[in-house]
């Protein structure tokens, strides 16, 4: 059950960053709530999750379901820059998320 919090957790934490693009400095109302609902509900799921899972673990898995659910985002929504190496170190990215999956014992 903590996986699947942490997982909600990170999935919160690709909302927030997102929507930190749409908040437009905090100035719209709407996205500027939207956001910070997601900011609260990841901290708490992440939180939770923290209870059995190792906190190096549990962060390292939660920011990097951030990043890569970020950068692709950004790919597609904001057509940021794809890139022969950005493409390797979002694999890094993913690779290490699941490693340290593996290695957690839970």
């Amino acid at each position: 059950m903590a996986w699947i919090l942490l997982v909600l957790a990170g999935l919160l934490e690709v909302g927030w960053a997102i929507g930190l693009k749409y908040t437009e400095g905090f100035t719209r109302p709407l996205p500027s709530l939207l956001t910070v609902l997601s900011m609260i509900g990841s901290m708490a799921l992440l939180g939770l999750a923290v209870r059995t899972l190792p906190i190096g673990t549990a962060y390292g898995v939660w920011v990097g379901i951030g990043a890569v659910g970020a950068a692709i985002l950004g790919i597609v929504l904001f057509h940021e820059a794809v890139t022969p190496a950005r493409l390797v170190f979002l694999t890094l990215m993913v690779v290490a998320i699941i490693g340290l999956k593996a290695t957690s014992g839970h």
